[in-house]
């Protein structure tokens, strides 16, 4: 792209989630707009707040956040538009809109393309099981939470960090309804003993049944089948047993894991295609602590500022930086009254320390806060802002 006889790097960011738009809203603040052409693609016109989606399903108005309202006056442009594969060999991608199909070409591709729900090729959970991952799945489960009448039953299956805040969110907005948690280990069984013990203990306030050790084989229309043949009856079955990576990433030809996660090294980057950035749930990045970083947004969002500043310093020929990949706490909201954060080493295991009650309820309201402020006001913590790029930048990043 040129303006006048100036040449432009083409910055193409896929997906706007915590990381994507984090990632798209530092580059436009580091990187002079006259040097660079920042796009951003995404298949909805305002911000998902993914981690806020168990409310969005129980009913709750959540705030409405337009990219073109959060980024106006940055220089990025904004296409809403679905993404339908990319070419890291001739560099475009292909994207899908209301105005029809269009290919667009990059110098910088950043991936954030994120996660959905996995259902494990579980037999009937596609056709009969709710899901929380996607907006809009959180809005159909809410559509048919309101249709319920008092004493039918709701069956979360997954006992992780959204089944746990799934079904006490439900159990506290209908309290009518007989709510349950189906865990495939013990409730609560990665976090330290104070947080297990008190996890149970909202969930018995909550009147929350719980079905420990239980795999789910099979999901009908009015009921769950245990792996042991067991029936368990649900009107209602929730479906948040992990995420599963797009598979655009895997037939573009870039290197990812078996579980579709482009592999990065540590400034991000493809270790396939040095002109290609993942971040966020889309990419398999090690920690501080050589562990595997978890798909969450506590990850998503250091990955992004790695990725953004490590772009502007190729562009520009400032020093590679490193940011910290290492974890504090798990911040696990338990319904709008109750909360539980756990706190854990660098490399996620948790410690014995814990918050709960009233107090971890504001603190997990206020992280949340914190995550959306920071996409909406991406320059907060920039401090060297429009930088001009050096040299010939597509010739730089070919080459580095």
């Amino acid at each position: 792209m040129t303006a006048g006889n100036v040449t432009k790097h083409r910055i193409l960011v896929l997906g706007a989630g915590y990381a994507g738009a984090g990632a798209a809203g530092r580059l436009a603040k580091r990187l002079h707009r006259d040097d660079v052409a920042l796009t951003l693609v995404n298949d909805e016109p305002d911000f998902v707040e993914r981690v806020r989606n168990h409310q969005l399903a129980a009913g709750q108005e959540l705030k409405h956040r337009p990219f073109d309202a959060m980024f106006e006056g940055s220089g990025m442009e904004l296409k809403v538009a679905k993404v339908a594969a990319v070419d890291v060999d001739r560099k475009t991608v292909r994207v899908v809109s209301t105005a029809g199909e269009e290919e667009l070409a990059y110098d910088t591709l950043v991936y954030a393309l994120g996660s959905r729900w996995n259902d494990h090729g579980v037999q009937g959970a596609v056709e009969h099981a709710h899901e929380v991952a996607s907006r809009a799945g959180a809005l159909r489960l809410r559509a048919r939470l309101e249709s319920l009448e008092p004493g039918q039953k709701v069956l979360v299956v997954g006992g992780g960090l959204t089944g746990v805040e799934a079904v006490t969110e439900i159990a506290e907005t209908y309290p009518g309804l007989d709510v349950a948690l189906a865990a495939r280990g013990e409730l609560g069984d990665w976090l330290s003993a104070k947080g297990a013990k008190h996890l149970r203990k909202v969930f018995g306030r909550l009147g929350i049944t719980t079905y420990e050790h239980t795999a789910v084989a099979a999901v009908e229309a009015d009921q769950v089948k245990t792996a042991d043949g067991e029936a368990i009856a649900a009107d209602v079955t929730v479906w948040t047993t992990g995420f599963a990576t797009h598979p655009i990433a895997e037939a573009s030809g870039l290197q990812v894991t078996e579980g579709g996660q482009i592999v990065v090294d540590g400034m991000m980057r493809s270790v396939s295609h040095p002109d290609v950035y993942a971040v966020g749930d889309a990419g398999y990045a090690m920690g501080d602590t050589g562990k595997p970083l978890r798909m969450s947004c506590a990850t998503g969002t250091p990955m992004a500022w790695q990725a953004a500043d490590a772009i502007t310093a190729e562009l520009t020929g400032l020093k590679q930086p490193k940011m910290p990949l290492r974890y504090f706490q798990q911040c696990v909201s338990l319904g709008r009254k109750e909360g539980l954060i756990q706190f854990v080493t660098a490399d996620d295991t948790s410690k014995e320390r814990v918050m709960t009650g009233r107090t971890a309820a504001v603190y997990k309201e206020l992280i949340c806060k914190g995550a959306a402020w920071g996409v909406a006001n991406p320059g907060a913590l920039v401090f060297s802002k429009g930088r001009r790029v050096a040299g010939e930048p597509a010739a730089a990043l070919a080459t580095a």
